[in-house]
């Protein structure tokens, strides 16, 4: 028994590598462009968005939660940063974005802690609230900087000197290492472990559990406000609708990482695997002109594979304890 224990851990720790490289070498072997400099860049770009969010929703599942209004907090934080922007200037506007998408995480987990409603039913709520904010600020239009800062406001999207790597790559590797850092050798990470683990364990031990669970909302708030800042200056442009149904993204990328969706275990290189390969996956499509109809099927099958390999996993630990 315990042998096959240690067999599903390794599956676990370790497939999602090897995934990684048979996709890439699959890729590189089947067409010409993929290995090439822009693509490669691009392959990074498009992971941005979903990195960001994935680094978020990493923080939450191992604390054992959800947060399904990331992307309404995307939403709204890409609307604010491009109101203020004309009154404020370029900095204040992207301050205000991610300023947001932090006051908002605080307000979730708030929330959460206060009505004691599970945060998939309570995110998911208030994921529908922050859509109507956002309606309610835009009046239901595209909102767009003035004519003079669209260049300036789009400034934090171009290529860099590094090999082309764009700024929103480099902002995801910060932000990336900051929430490893976090999860990984802080008392904040640890104590999110343990309740993700065992609340009622936790709660025993002495953790202030409400405290961590509202910290780990703020930092996926934050996240989620990046994100957004990151879209809206790609296209120059923000809306109510912003980013819909991206949390769903974010998620499947934590669970085909292998962090596991019942809470206690995971990592944020996982998460960034995951999107990374979401992203591959989309990439292989277009360069070998796919349909993208079966994307779909591919990405539900790889969710599947890691959910039951996480519960597999899961019930091996309790019987060899």
């Amino acid at each position: 028994m315990r042998a096959i224990t240690v067999n599903a851990a390794m599956a676990r720790d370790h497939g999602i590598l090897a995934v990684l490289a048979g996709l890439f070498l699959a890729l590189s072997l089947s067409t010409d462009t993929f290995l090439t400099s822009g693509n490669l860049v691009n392959v990074l770009d498009q992971t941005v968005v979903v990195g960001l969010l994935a680094c978020g929703m990493t923080l939450c599942v191992v604390c054992g939660m959800f947060d399904f209004s990331m992307s309404a907090v995307l939403a709204v934080s890409a609307v604010v940063a491009i109101k203020v922007t004309p009154v404020g200037g370029i900095a204040a506007g992207y301050a205000a974005g991610i300023g947001t998408g932090l006051v908002m995480g605080l307000v979730t987990g708030l929330v959460v802690e206060a009505t004691r409603v599970h945060s998939f039913i309570a995110t998911l709520a208030l994921g529908i609230v922050y859509r109507g904010l956002a309606i309610v600020i835009t009046g239901g239009a595209i909102v767009y900087p003035e004519p003079a800062q669209l260049q300036d406001f789009q400034a934090l999207g171009m290529p860099t000197v590094i090999g082309g790597i764009t700024i929103p790559t480099l902002i995801l590797a910060g932000v990336a290492a900051t929430c490893w850092v976090v999860l990984s050798s802080t008392t904040l990470g640890r104590r999110a472990y343990a309740i993700g683990g065992n609340a009622t364990a936790a709660r025993l031990a002495g953790i202030r559990i409400a405290s961590v669970r509202v910290t780990v909302f703020a930092i996926s708030g934050t996240c989620a406000g990046i994100a957004g800042l990151v879209m809206a200056t790609r296209s120059g442009t923000a809306q109510a609708d912003l980013g819909t149904l991206l949390e769903l993204t974010a998620i499947a990328a934590v669970v085909i990482g292998g962090t596991s969706i019942l809470g206690g275990h995971g990592a944020i290189w996982r998460g960034l695997a995951g999107a990374l390969i979401l992203t591959l996956i989309s990439n292989g499509f277009n360069l070998l002109g796919w349909n993208l109809i079966y994307k779909q099927t591919i990405e539900g099958l790889l969710i599947l594979a890691a959910v039951t390999l996480d519960r597999r996993l899961r019930k091996d630990q309790q019987a060899s304890s």
